[in-house]
């Protein structure tokens, strides 16, 4: 509340501001024991209280002394006034109850930031904290950061895997959605790549580690998760703004309602009701309680400035691959010679495409799948380098090959093929002869047109832009798909960088990117958004990162961070306005000191309560 706290030093600041709470607790119970029970001398009966001023009030109203010589007029002043007016006045029960709602206010802010960021920390809490490493036939159990690179490690049936790395023995399956959000059990053989704190199944893998532990796709998850709760909220500068014309305005009424009466008592009342502290605990509650409920639908928050920022952004500038499209290729034309039939030669090609790894071949499996094709034997299948891919399918010789490969040995084929046209391509051929082309392209997000066309309508988004290193056909090809009318193909990063930084200059911007060469444009941006599966060092970038790659989840956010802006300030706003008639009230004569205190904590109370409720997921958060 008085200073910016680090989560190195939460838990001690919480400690310290508990204990004071506790001590004024204590002393007020005892006074009220010693004044109106036991009925003793008035001088005994505050001797409790004066312990709690001395030893509660004064480390606190010297902190407020600190942060004055700083020249931060924050609206906390107000307390530090109300302290030092009760003792001057001999008002000490009211003092107390000024101390209380100071330091118990300091630490119910530790303790909501703790609870409400502990999604955060759940990563941390299941990772294994030992390895299984393999020397020739012995088993050993060695710390995590003792693990190298090219080390083999054993990852047992249902354990953690603990490192990033490539199967080298075993077949199973595991399940990453906890990191990927893919409600999915991932198949894993020989070659395939395991990421640490995916959940391995009922089979043992033996897997080679590729990083160290500290470089692994889990703790660059945890340093992104810890690097949002270092950040100070940029918000919670509204609240030092709006106390700066709230202090003096509090003061102003308290030193009028003084000099009317002639009765200093009506100036620490007002003082009293004037203790800011939805200013102090609202707004960092709403602010953590949205960077909480962002991580539990797979959006972290790593600058949680940005939360302030999306009502205010006017462009949004997409990269192609992996963002509006699922980056992966697609198949989306079949053009077979006369002689074959497009669904045989399509059973025929996925048949064999089906043992390959070249990264056409998924896209054609897929599509023969889909198209429900008869799946058949395979053998003799070859796929050396520069050569294509090779095999004998129900009898047949079957070679899928590029169009350049084949027009060397067949110059007379090019009056035989289709015109080449964007994206990818390659040819198939029966028994040496020429029997289809197929062309594949990325595929476009599903969601991708209702999300654009949505986004001037929800969002206010005058400007929506597709930059990209691609070809310019096939950015202009995906955008006529979504309906963006500005794009721009072969741009490099710099290129990227420059377009970014001369629109932010003009209106606030937001840039959806995950690629390695999208990091500049990403920092570039007033909100940069990753899809954060790809690479660390985008993640690294960007303000925002969207683990379960989606449109959807972009939207969630733009959601989540308005709806933690409209709930932040109607906390503030409103307590601030309770608190004013509070004042008003106070300054007429109508309420007393220890009736004000009373009042400003059930104020209180209703600012944080309508604060909480940021952490409350609503029905939805999905628009289009």
């Amino acid at each position: 509340m008085l200073t910016p706290k680090t989560p190195a030093t939460e838990a001690s600041v919480s400690r310290k501001q508990s204990a004071i709470a506790v001590l004024a607790v204590v002393a007020i119970t005892v006074h009220l024991i010693l004044r109106f029970g036991i009925r003793t001398d008035q001088f005994v009966a505050e001797l409790p209280l004066l312990a709690a001023l001395i030893f509660g009030g004064v480390p606190l109203v010297w902190e407020l002394l600190v942060k004055l010589f700083r020249r931060e007029f924050g609206s906390d002043l107000l307390a530090g006034i109300s302290i030092v007016t009760s003792v001057v006045l001999h008002e000490y029960l009211a003092g107390t109850l000024v101390v209380l709602m100071l330091s118990g206010g300091e630490a119910l802010e530790a303790y909501a930031v703790r609870s409400a960021s502990s999604v955060l920390h759940a990563l941390a809490k299941r990772m294994p904290s030992v390895a299984h490493r393999k020397r020739g036939s012995m088993l050993e159990d060695i710390a995590l950061d003792e693990v190298n690179i090219g080390d083999e490690l054993l990852v047992l049936p249902h354990d953690i895997c603990p490192i990033d790395g490539t199967v080298v023995e075993g077949h199973g399956v595991m399940d990453e959605s906890y990191l990927t959000g893919e409600p999915y059990m991932m198949s894993k053989t020989p070659g395939s790549q395991v990421l640490s704190g995916a959940i391995n199944g009922d089979s043992a893998l033996t897997i080679r580690a590729e990083k160290l532990a500290v470089d692994s796709r889990y703790a660059k998850i945890m340093q992104v998760m810890q690097s949002s709760e270092q950040h100070r909220p940029r918000i919670r500068r509204l609240g030092d703004q709006l106390g700066a014309f709230y202090t003096p305005l509090a003061v102003a009424l308290g030193v009028a309602a003084w000099g009317v009466s002639g009765d200093p008592i009506r100036f620490l009342a007002v003082m009293v009701v004037a203790t800011p502290c939805p200013l102090l605990i609202a707004i960092p509650v709403a602010i953590i309680g949205s960077i909480s409920l962002a991580a539990r639908r797979a959006i972290i928050i790593r600058d949680p400035a940005v939360l302030e920022q999306v009502d205010g952004c006017k462009t949004i500038i997409f990269d192609k691959t992996g963002t509006l499209t699922y980056g992966k290729p697609q198949l989306t034309e079949q053009l077979c010679s006369p002689e074959y039939e497009p669904r045989e030669v399509l059973s025929l090609v996925a048949s064999l495409e089906q043992y390959s790894k070249h990264p056409l071949a998924e896209a054609i499996v897929a599509a023969g799948r889909n198209a429900n094709v008869v799946l058949k034997e395979s053998s003799q299948m070859s796929e050396r380098p520069g050569e294509g891919l090779r095999g004998i399918v129900a009898g047949k010789e079957i070679r899928i090959t590029s169009r350049q490969k084949y027009v060397v040995g067949h110059p007379e084929a090019n009056d035989l093929l289709p015109p080449q046209v964007g994206g990818l391509e390659c040819l198939v051929l029966i028994d040496g002869d020429y029997a289809a082309t197929y062309r594949l392209r990325d595929a476009p997000r599903t969601e991708g047109a209702l999300f654009v066309n949505h986004l001037s309508r929800r969002h206010q988004i005058e400007r929506v832009v597709l930059l990209s290193g691609d070809r310019e056909s096939e950015v202009r090809y995906l955008a006529e798909l979504v309906g963006i009318s500005e794009s721009y193909g072969g741009q490099s990063p710099e290129d990227k960088l420059d377009f970014v930084r001369r629109e932010t200059e003009r209106v606030k911007t937001i840039f959806v990117g995950d690629g390695i060469n999208d990091a500049p444009a990403l920092m570039a941006a007033t909100i940069g958004i990753a899809f954060g599966q790809n690479s660390d060092v985008t993640s690294e970038a960007a303000g925002v990162v969207i683990m379960d790659s989606s449109l959807a989840k972009v939207d969630e956010f733009m959601h989540i961070s308005r709806r933690m802006r409209t709930i932040a300030l109607q906390s503030a706003v409103g307590g601030m306005t309770l608190s004013f008639i509070g004042m008003l009230i106070a300054s007429a004569g109508y309420l007393p000191p220890v009736a004000g205190a009373v009042t400003q904590e059930v104020i209180d109370v209703i600012a944080v309560l309508n604060a909480l409720r940021v952490a409350w997921p609503p029905k939805t958060l999905v628009d289009f």
